[in-house]
C-alpha cells in the first residue's frame, strides 16, 4: 500500500496548548518520500476570507518530508487545510484526507480558542442504570406507580410497564460493587438520573433538590461520592435540561398560577404546555426564562452548581437530549445553554466535564465553546453497528433496516464526521457500542468474536470508551427497554468469562498506552471486511488492525516499524519480512501491535 500525506490535531502536528487570539500556532505536515510535491501551502479562513502561505520544509529523512507553517487564530475557530503542489494538478488535504479536487471547508482542520475537557474524562466510562445494577439490601416503601420486579426477571421491552418495573437497585449497591469497576479498569463512573420521578429510569424529575430516596436518598449519593474518589476514579451525573416531569414543583406552580413565574418556564401552544416529543408527562422547559437559567443553569446555587460542590461533588454532567434542550420552533438557544452551563462548571469545578447526549448529527453543536463532547452515535457507535452487524438489522430510530456496510464505508463515515469538529473535541468523545436507549451489542451482532472486535475499536479509537453496564458479561437485549436487564451478581451462568477478560484486556492495554490515549490517527486499510489504522505520540507508535472476517491480509511499508521489531499486545502476530510488514488475514480478530 501507498502512505499519503498526513496531517490531524495531536501533539505530532499541532503545538501543545489553547491558542488565544492572535498567535501563531505551528502546525506541521509529513509527506512519503514517494509523494510528488512540489511544494506545500497552508490555506487559513480569515473572517470568512481564504489566505495562502508557502509551508517551509522543516527536516528530511529515509522515508518523510516533514513541512511547517503557521496558523494564525485570527478567529475562536480557525480553519486551515494543505494545499499540495504536484504535477499535473494540485490536491488538497483536509481531515478527510486527500482529494484531487475542490471540496467544501467543512471538511477543513480547526484550531480552536476554547478549552478542551478534562483530560480524565478520556478515561474509561462505565454507564450505571442505578435500578437494574445493584441492591443494597435496605427495604422501602414502593411507590404507587411501580411494579416490583424480581431480579432475575426479564425485562419488558415494550408497552407501558416498562419504565415501571422497580427492580430495586440502589446507590448503596453501586458503592458496594465498586470492586468490579476497578477490576475492568473503569475511570469514570456515570450514573443516569438519580432525582424522584414517577419511573424507574427518573427522566421525569419531580424535583431537582434531592436524591430519589428510592435509591438511599442525598448520604447515599454523597457516600458514594467518597467511595468512587477514594478509589481514584471519577463520578458523572445525568442531568435533563430539556424537560421535567409532570410532577415537577416548577410545572405544578406552573399549572396552579399562570402569573407565577415557574410559568414562564415552559412552553406553551394553544392547547396548554407543550410535552417534549407530544408526551404530555414530559413539559419542555424554555430556556428563554430568566428565571429557568438562574435556577437551573447559572452559578454555584444553580442546578448545575450545586451538585459539583461538597458533599456531593459530581465530576460532571451528562446532559439529556442535549440536541433539543432550547430548541422549539423558531426558538434555538441551545448554545447558549451549552455555554452557560460550562460557564457555571468552569466557575464551581474547573476540571468537571459537560457531556451531550446526541443520536445523530452533533458537529453543530460541537465548536468546543459548550459541550466538551457528545456521546459519539454517529462517527462511532453506528458506523460499528453497520460493519459487524450480521446482515440487515433495525437501524436505531430508522423505520427500515439497515444495511451491513464495508469497512470503506465504515471509516468514510468515521472520517466525515471526524472532520467536522475541532480535534481537541473529537479525541473527547464519549465513544460507546451501546447504552440504556438501544439494542445490546451482544445482541446486534450475536457472534462473541464480533463483540470482542467491536471492544478491540472501542479500546483503540481516540476518544473515551463507554461501556454499559453488564456488555462485560455479554448481556442481550432488543431494544433500550429490554436491554436494561439487572446484573447477574450471583449467576456465574449469565457471566461470560471471555467476554470480560476481552474488555479488561483491552481496557487495561488502552489504560497502560499513551499512543491509545492521547496519540494522533493514521488510517491505513479500509477493506470490506478489514479496518487497520495507527495511533502514535512521539515516542510509541501502535497498529490496530481490525477484522469482522478472514481476509486477504496487507502488506505495509516496512519502514513503519524503523528498527524491525513488532512487538504482538493484543491478538494474531504480525512479523516483518524483509523490508515489508506483513499483517495477517485471521478474522473475526482484533491485534494491536507496537512497532519498534
Amino acid at each position: 500500500m501507498r502512505l499519503e500525506p498526513h496531517h490531524d490535531g495531536s501533539a505530532l502536528y499541532v503545538e501543545p496548548g489553547v491558542p488565544a487570539l492572535g498567535d501563531r500556532v505551528p502546525v506541521r505536515l509529513r509527506v512519503p518520500v514517494s509523494g510528488r510535491e512540489r511544494g506545500v501551502h497552508l490555506r487559513t479562513v480569515r473572517d470568512g476570507e481564504p489566505h495562502l502561505v508557502p509551508a517551509r520544509l522543516e527536516r528530511v529523512d529515509a522515508t518523510e518530508r516533514w513541512y511547517v507553517a503557521e496558523v494564525e487564530v485570527h478567529n475562536p475557530v480557525t480553519r486551515y487545510r494543505f494545499l499540495l503542489d504536484e504535477p499535473g494538478g494540485y490536491r488538497w488535504l483536509t481531515a478527510r484526507g486527500v482529494v484531487a479536487r475542490d471540496v467544501p471547508d467543512t471538511g477543513d482542520f480547526r484550531l480552536t480558542v476554547h478549552a478542551p475537557g478534562p483530560d480524565w474524562a478520556r478515561g474509561v466510562v462505565y454507564q450505571v442504570f442505578p435500578d437494574r445494577f445493584a441492591r443494597s439490601g435496605v427495604g422501602r416503601e414502593v411507590p404507587d406507580w411501580a411494579v416490583p420486579t424480581d431480579w432475575d426477571v426479564e425485562p419488558a421491552a415494550r408497552g407501558s410497564i416498562t419504565g415501571r418495573q422497580l427492580y430495586g437497585g440502589d446507590l448503596g449497591g453501586v458503592e458496594a460493587h465498586l470492586d468490579h469497576l476497578e477490576r475492568l479498569g473503569v475511570d469514570v463512573l456515570y450514573l443516569t438520573p438519580v432525582f424522584p420521578g414517577r419511573s424507574v429510569h427518573r427522566y421525569d424529575a419531580a424535583t431537582f433538590d434531592t436524591v430519589d430516596p428510592l435509591l438511599g436518598g442525598d448520604e447515599s449519593l454523597a457516600s458514594l461520592a467518597r467511595a468512587v474518589h477514594g478509589r481514584g476514579m471519577r463520578l458523572v451525573g445525568d442531568l435533563t435540561t430539556n424537560h421535567t416531569g409532570a410532577t415537577h414543583e416548577w410545572f405544578l406552580r406552573a399549572q396552579a398560577d399562570p402569573s407565577s413565574e415557574e410559568a414562564g418556564f415552559y412552553h406553551s401552544d394553544d392547547d396548554g404546555a407543550v410535552g417534549w416529543l407530544g408526551h404530555a408527562s414530559l413539559p419542555k422547559l424554555d430556556h428563554r426564562a430568566a428565571g429557568l437559567r438562574r435556577r437551573m443553569l447559572e452559578g454555584p446555587e444553580s442546578v448545575v452548581g450545586r451538585w459539583l460542590r461538597e458533599p456531593f461533588a459530581l465530576d460532571g454532567w451528562r446532559v439529556d437530549v442535549a440536541n433539543m434542550t432550547g430548541r422549539y420552533r423558531d426558538v434555538d438557544v441551545t448554545r447558549d445553554v451549552a455555554r452557560t452551563m460550562r460557564a457555571t462548571i468552569a466557575e464551581v469545578r474547573p476540571d468537571a466535564v459537560l457531556v451531550a447526549e446526541h443520536f445523530h448529527d452533533a458537529t453543530a453543536d460541537l465548536a468546543g465553546d459548550g459541550w466538551h463532547a457528545a456521546l459519539n452515535y454517529s462517527a462511532f457507535a453506528r458506523p460499528v453497528w453497520a460493519w459487524l452487524s450480521p446482515g440487515e438489522h433495525l437501524g436505531h430510530g430508522f423505520p427500515v433496516p439497515a444495511a451491513r456496510r464495508s469497512g470503506r464505508a465504515v471509516v468514510a463515515t468515521m472520517r466525515d464526521f471526524a472532520s467536522m469538529v475541532p480535534w481537541q473535541v473529537s479525541a473527547a468523545q464519549w465513544n460507546l457500542l451501546g447504552s440504556h436507549d438501544t439494542e445490546r451489542i451482544r445482541t446486534r451482532v450475536g457472534d462473541p468474536a464480533l463483540v470482542e472486535v467491536a471492544v478491540g475499536l472501542l479500546a483503540t479509537y481516540p476518544g473515551a470508551p463507554m461501556v454499559f453496564a453488564g456488555d462485560e458479561w455479554g448481556a442481550t437485549g432488543s431494544n433500550g427497554e429490554h436491554a436494561r436487564v439487572a446484573m447477574p451478581w450471583d449467576r456465574p451462568d449469565l457471566q461470560d468469562a471471555g467476554t470480560f477478560e476481552a474488555y479488561r484486556a483491552l481496557l487495561g492495554l488502552r489504560r497502560a498506552s499513551r499512543a491509545l490515549r492521547d496519540g494522533g490517527l493514521r488510517w491505513l486499510v479500509a477493506a470490506d471486511d478489514a479496518i487497520a489504522y495507527l495511533r502514535e505520540v512521539a515516542d510509541e507508535r501502535l497498529l490496530v488492525v481490525v477484522a469482522r472476517a478472514p481476509w486477504s491480509g496487507a502488506v505495509l511499508p516496512g519502514h513503519l516499524a524503523p528498527t524491525g521489531v513488532v512487538e504482538t499486545l493484543y491478538g494474531p502476530q504480525v512479523c516483518k519480512a524483509g523490508d515489508a510488514l506483513e499483517v495477517s488475514g485471521d478474522g473475526p480478530a482484533v491485534s494491536v501491535h507496537r512497532l519498534g
